[in-house]
């Protein structure tokens, strides 16, 4: 059985042979299409949640505005991922692993519900017939009173975010009653498009302290302790994508599966998307950046598919994916001479500016709010 080596849902499939003994070696056709699956499920939410994620800097509408990471929540990501992750290799050690992916599960069903009716709804609006009844409605939470009034929730939806919603929902029950692969999957790939749309890291620093944090976080925890494994089998949540390796001898019922992290997705994926506003930004009719950094993905990924395989031990992808991910478009920028340009790019954690608008203002508005 694939084994993963994850961390908050960042993992990459170990050798074959790494699991139960008694479970026989996958054939080179099913281990080909497992990875290569997981490769291609891996691309479509970066590339959809980037394309995406330039039109949510620019809403207007709240319950799509994105969340900005700055330098300060990139250098801390790595400590409360590493945490996060202790603490749930303790709770797991602890306390009954049935009990807690139980609550898991719950917390999953309405979270995955919530991401895929999201990620579904620009596709199902071209569904539905001009004369279709559609009804606005608004969810306002305020706190306090009169002049110090501050809003909680405002999130705005029609009736067609209504059916999308009711559609994620028998997925919901579905992934909760039968926990099948293919609507983990569906789970997975919204967690990860909606992540790569909404979460936006503000600069290119910013972007390469996150990496660089995590690909030390990520070395550590595969190679230097056995908490990450023993978390990634023992956590029963979509916050991994898998694919079976024998679903040509078994069909659907298939169960010995390669696996791959949403971190490994995510992480890289809002840096991919970040290269593409600043593409945008330049003016030039170009996505150079967003192109070269997608191509950097896919290599990195395929590098460690193989390293993997080479070396019979799980790989922390980000090992691969964060050098190839910062190297290709750093190489790109020195050879336009545009290195200036991508580090002093900078989008307002405060304000929807055009791209290309003043840097400092933006930056000083940040530290005071901090």
């Amino acid at each position: 059985m694939e084994e993963p080596a994850a961390h908050n849902g960042s993992a990459a499939g170990a050798a074959p042979g790494a699991g139960t003994p008694t479970r026989p070696p996958a054939t080179p056709e099913g281990m080909a299409l497992a990875y290569g699956s997981l490769v291609l499920m891996a691309l479509l939410p970066i590339f959809f949640g980037a394309l995406r994620s330039v039109s949510c800097a620019k809403s207007k509408n709240s319950s799509e505005m994105p969340e900005t990471i700055t330098s300060r929540d990139a250098a801390r990501f790595p400590i409360v991922a590493s945490c996060t992750l202790l603490g749930l290799y303790l709770f797991f050690k602890i306390f009954s692993q049935e009990y807690i992916n139980l609550l898991l599960s719950m917390y999953f069903f309405v979270l995955g519900i919530l991401a895929l009716s999201h990620t579904i709804s620009p596709m199902m609006n071209r569904f539905f017939p001009a004369n279709f009844p559609n009804k606005q409605y608004q969810l306002l939470f305020t706190q306090g009173s009169g002049e110090s009034k501050e809003e909680i929730v405002n999130y705005e939806f029609d009736t067609k975010d209504l059916v999308c919603l009711a559609l994620s929902s028998v997925v919901g029950v579905w992934y909760l009653l039968r926990k099948h692969w293919i609507a983990n999957n569906l789970f997975g790939l919204a967690f990860s498009l909606n992540g790569v749309e909404l979460l936006h890291l503000n600069n290119v620093s910013t972007g390469c302290i996150l990496l660089g944090g995590l690909f030390i976080y990520d070395v550590f925890w595969v190679f230097g302790t056995n908490v990450m494994v023993t978390v990634a089998k023992s956590f029963e949540a979509p916050i991994k994508l898998v694919f079976p390796q024998d679903l040509l001898e078994k069909g659907l019922d298939a169960d010995n599966f390669a696996m791959l992290g949403l971190g490994d997705i995510v992480i890289p994926g809002i840096f991919i998307a970040l290269l593409l506003r600043f593409d945008i930004s330049l003016k030039k009719n170009t996505h150079t950046y967003f192109y070269t950094s997608f191509v950097a993905y896919i290599f990195g990924l395929g590098l460690t598919i193989f390293i993997m395989h080479i070396f019979k031990h799980a790989q922390p992808a980000l090992l691969y994916l964060v050098p190839a991910c910062i190297g290709f478009p750093l190489l790109v920028a020195l050879a336009k001479g545009e290195v200036t340009e991508m580090f002093s790019y900078e989008e307002s954690s405060t304000s929807k500016e055009a791209p290309g608008a003043s840097k400092e203002e933006p930056t000083e508005a940040s530290k005071k709010e901090k």
